[in-house]
């Protein structure tokens, strides 16, 4: 098979890395790809919106199956661009990408299929918001409906944090459209979960399960990020939780929409929150996760495209693997692109991932917030976590940050 990968992420960096085990891989392809991925598929800078151009690029370069890492192309409706061109997509249709371009549409499936997730009201009038959210009080979560790169959402911990959020997001329009509707959702106690599957529209597979650490700083203090580091698999999950999120929150769910007319397939990405009363959906993504991707493919001891086409179910190690991303100072603000990276060429026992990476000059420079996600595997969290930064230290990047605390347990 030639195979291309949408995306220039470490997500897609680490979906590569298992495509390229794969002994159908004749060729592999991403598009636009980052200094990484380059050095073990073959990157082209095309816009991932230009379907256009990526239809061209598949017919030229016999391309046999795509499959698709980031949200934005899907929601914008590539899987069903592509596959009305012949071309074999992994990823689900705009209308089934719904799951993560409208958080309400989400909330509306859940109600259909009387799914447990958190109380919740929409608005599009600021002052109403604000009347709502002074009669609920805090702690409150306050969300831009569609996609904002995982930067749309506040736990406001009080009352001006809260009523500051629906500015920022109705008012001022920090996220663009994204932030033309918002969801007020009623707080909810317990620790986070990151459960995924696979499915080609027939079978359902599970694909791993990891722990993600949204803030920018120790202590899951800061602003939220798009993650700043992970572990697989989730230390809390056993056989009686797995069947319960599969029989109340994601079976119900791809139910539904196959009764709506819009069937997934591809990925999904279950945000939950494990509560007093059991799991509740925080959210889905209609994608893999990032850096939760990272953290589950180096498990993986089977063939990714045996499963993606259905034909194997996913097979991972019982070993802990943890990822430690490395950022741009000021990131998820501003921050300065561009600075060199040194140091990667001594790093042993650990898995690079690359993120917002390039190549100028021969020297190794970021391009993006989230540029490296460094990963270990070991039979413990302890010795993955020893291993993982051990693997940190050996960079040599002035201007990156990290999260020195990925593995603790937070309640």
């Amino acid at each position: 098979m030639n195979i291309l990968v949408i995306g220039s992420g470490g997500r897609e960096h680490a979906l590569c890395y298992a495509l390229k085990k794969s002994p159908q891989c004749k060729a592999l392809y991403c598009i636009p790809g980052n200094a990484g991925i380059a050095e073990v598929a073959k990157c082209e800078n095309i816009r991932i919106t230009d379907f256009d151009s990526i239809v061209e690029f598949c017919r030229e370069n016999l391309v046999n199956f795509v499959i698709v890492g980031p949200e934005a192309p899907l929601v914008e409706g590539i899987t069903d661009f592509l596959e009305d061109r012949g071309i074999k997509v992994f990823g689900p249709s705009k209308a089934a990408a719904r799951l993560e371009a409208s958080k309400i549409f989400t909330k509306q499936i859940c109600e259909k299929a009387n799914i447990p997730t958190a109380k919740s009201r929409s608005f599009t009038n600021a002052a109403e918001a604000k009347e709502y959210i002074k009669e609920l009080g805090a702690p409150i979560v306050i969300k831009a409906d569609g996609l904002a790169a995982g930067k749309g959402v506040v736990v406001a911990e009080n009352l001006e944090q809260a009523l500051e959020a629906v500015d920022d997001i109705l008012v001022e329009k920090n996220f663009g459209d994204a932030g033309n509707e918002i969801l007020v959702e009623e707080f909810m106690q317990g620790r986070e979960l990151s459960f995924f599957i696979a499915t080609n529209g027939d079978k359902v597979f599970e694909f791993g399960t990891a722990c993600d650490y949204k803030r920018a700083y120790d202590g899951n203090l800061g602003l939220n990020t798009g993650g700043m580091g992970t572990f697989s698999p989730a230390d809390m999950v056993d056989e009686a939780l797995r069947i319960e999120i599969m029989d109340k929150i994601i079976n119900p769910t791809l139910k539904t929409m196959k009764e709506m007319g819009c069937p997934y397939k591809g990925f999904l990405f279950a945000g939950l929150m494990l509560t007093d009363e059991g799991a509740k959906l925080i959210e889905y993504n209609c994608r893999m996760g990032d850096p939760e991707t990272q953290s589950i493919l180096p498990r993986l001891e089977n063939d990714i495209v045996e499963i993606l086409l259905g034909h194997q179910k996913p097979q991972l190690s019982k070993e802990t693997a943890l990822c430690v991303v490395m950022a741009a100072e000021g990131y998820p603000k501003s921050y300065v692109k561009n600075t060199e990276i040194k140091g990667l060429e001594a790093v042993e026992d650990a898995i690079i991932f690359h993120a917002g990476t390039a190549k100028r000059e021969g020297k190794l420079v970021n391009t993006g917030g989230r540029v490296l996600g460094i990963v270990a595997v070991a039979e413990t969290l302890a010795t993955a976590k020893e291993k993982a930064y051990a693997a940190v230290s050996k960079i040599n990047w002035p201007q990156g940050f990290y999260r020195k605390d990925i593995g603790e347990i937070y309640d």
